[in-house]
């Protein structure tokens, strides 16, 4: 059966194992999926993550979740973006989600970024989620 947001289940995956005090999770691979997870390490929300081959052509990315003082540190995932309706926005009509403390992830030109290092290179897109 074809997935038709493949983002919001890795988003889903991340915020049930976080519910379900997990140490990791695993998501089916894919290079959008990678990017969006190197966002979140460099912020600090996940420990880390590593590609697996489960098979020859089949890979999947085992998920490391993060916590603090036994509970998850990202209280909150959500998609903003989804495939029935497309959210873009410039770099200055970029806000603050719960004032500068969680974070949006955007797809720009130069790459996968968070909403701060998008502000830096003065750069919009499609904002993909947003993480506290």
């Amino acid at each position: 059966m074809s997935m038709t947001d493949p983002l919001g289940d890795m988003l889903t995956r991340i915020r049930n194992g976080g519910m379900a005090q997990k140490s990791s999770v695993t998501v089916p691979a894919s290079n959008l999926r990678m990017n969006v997870l190197e966002v979140l390490k460099r912020e600090g929300y996940i420990r880390g993550y590593e590609k697996v081959d489960v098979r020859p052509g089949v890979a999947e990315i085992k998920v490391e979740l993060k916590y603090f003082e036994n509970k998850p540190v990202i209280t909150e995932i959500q998609r903003v973006s989804t495939p029935g309706r497309r959210v873009y926005s410039k770099v200055k009509d970029l806000p603050k989600f719960y004032n500068g403390l969680g974070i949006y992830i955007l797809s720009t030109p130069s790459g996968v970024m968070s909403d701060n290092e998008a502000r830096q290179a003065n750069l919009g897109g499609e904002v993909l989620c947003k993480v506290f």
